[in-house]
């Protein structure tokens, strides 16, 4: 979000005209009314990265209009951000300022932090990191009471950790996540507790099983795994699956598997055209699931062919959605087999176009 985007008076009218723009594309589905779900008006991104802009010994953090790399604009406020982002900026802009060896060839800055109030920084680099650098990085971290990365091409120095703990509270549980750089995190925190308690109040009990594709990290994995007897959970990122375990043993959910699979290899896994070692851990065979509901939360592309396929034969698909346009290609497809049951829409991302959607599935044939 560019600095002339930022208006938090218009914020809810914002998001109530991008939801009816969502409801007319789909109209053509007999959707229910959406349950709208606002963002505060800042101070909710927990994710930030800027290019660094140098002037001679003078630096900023900028961006750049889409499509305009030419075109640079100076970051001096970012109210949207995660107050531990927003104190940090300004203190370590000076700091790099006045620090040749941390300035120097300083390319850009990410920021990833938590409602529960960590920080860690990564610096990304044109050239290498050397003893000199990470003295002064540990003094810059002291300084900051944050968690320091240095990146530069084939180079990574970690100087704590490379992940942040977060404790997000759903309906009264509290759930700890760590969240390991450079992994996909949900960047609107409030927002992601209230697609949490959406997904619970909706999601009824069962003695059955949920086969969730692209978990990531286990967001939504861990609050559900109660509405069901066993889950099994996918996700490609090493990183991320990693990171899932973990958060699943925090939080003594039991009932809980992870696979390092993609979607399509789940695909191929669950029609029994291929056989995959990374499976191989499961509590029980493949074939003695019992899977009824399928959750997807799939990039802004949506699913292929193969996943829709699969997705046609659960009693129940709960799709999240980044993107309107790609979940309304897909629904085309799931017509003929799925009604829409619940509908919500949730303000992911204030003040620009995109809108976060919540979609419960039913067969046609329940």
């Amino acid at each position: 979000m560019l600095p002339d985007q930022y208006q938090p008076e218009l914020c809810d009218s914002l998001f109530v005209t991008k939801s009816s723009a969502a409801q007319a594309l789909l109209s053509p589905f007999s959707a229910p009314q959406p349950v709208l779900f606002s963002s505060p008006p800042n101070g909710y991104r927990l994710r930030a990265e800027f290019r660094i802009w140098h002037d001679g010994d003078d630096l900023n953090y900028v961006m750049f209009p889409p499509g305009q790399r030419d075109k640079p604009q100076v970051i001096r406020h970012f109210p949207i951000a995660g107050s531990k982002i927003t104190e940090s900026m300004a203190p370590l802009r000076k700091c790099l300022r006045n620090t040749p060896t941390l300035r120097k060839k300083l390319f850009q800055i990410e920021f990833l932090s938590t409602l529960s109030g960590e920080l860690l920084i990564t610096l990304v680099y044109h050239r290498p990191l050397d003893e000199a650098w990470e003295v002064e990085a540990r003094a810059l971290a002291t300084r900051l009471g944050c968690k320091l990365i240095g990146r530069s091409r084939k180079q990574k120095i970690v100087l704590e950790d490379e992940w942040v703990d977060e404790t997000l509270e759903v309906n009264g549980e509290q759930y700890r996540y760590r969240q390991p750089e450079q992994s996909f995190t949900q960047p609107n925190g409030p927002i992601n507790q209230m697609m949490m308690q959406w997904l619970l109040s909706e999601c009824e009990s069962t003695n059955t099983d949920l086969l969730e594709l692209y978990c990531g990290i286990g967001n939504f994995t861990l609050p559900l795994a109660q509405k069901f007897r066993q889950v099994l959970a996918t996700e490609l990122s090493k990183k991320a699956t990693e990171a899932a375990h973990w958060n699943a043993a925090m939080n003594k959910v039991s009932n809980v598997s992870f696979a390092r699979l993609s979607a399509e290899d789940m695909t191929l896994a669950l029609a029994n055209t291929r056989h995959f070692r990374r499976l191989e851990h499961l509590p029980q065979p493949l074939s003695q699931y019992d899977f009824s509901t399928l959750l997807v939360d799939p990039p802004r592309a949506g699913l292929d062919q193969a996943t829709l396929t699969l997705a046609s034969s659960f009693e129940r698909v709960v799709y999240i959605s980044c993107n309107t346009e790609s979940l309304r290609d897909n629904l085309k497809y799931l017509m003929p087999t799925h009604c829409i049951d619940r509908l919500a829409f949730f303000d992911q991302f204030p003040y620009t176009n995109h809108l976060e959607s919540g979609v419960i599935l039913k067969s046609r044939a329940l």
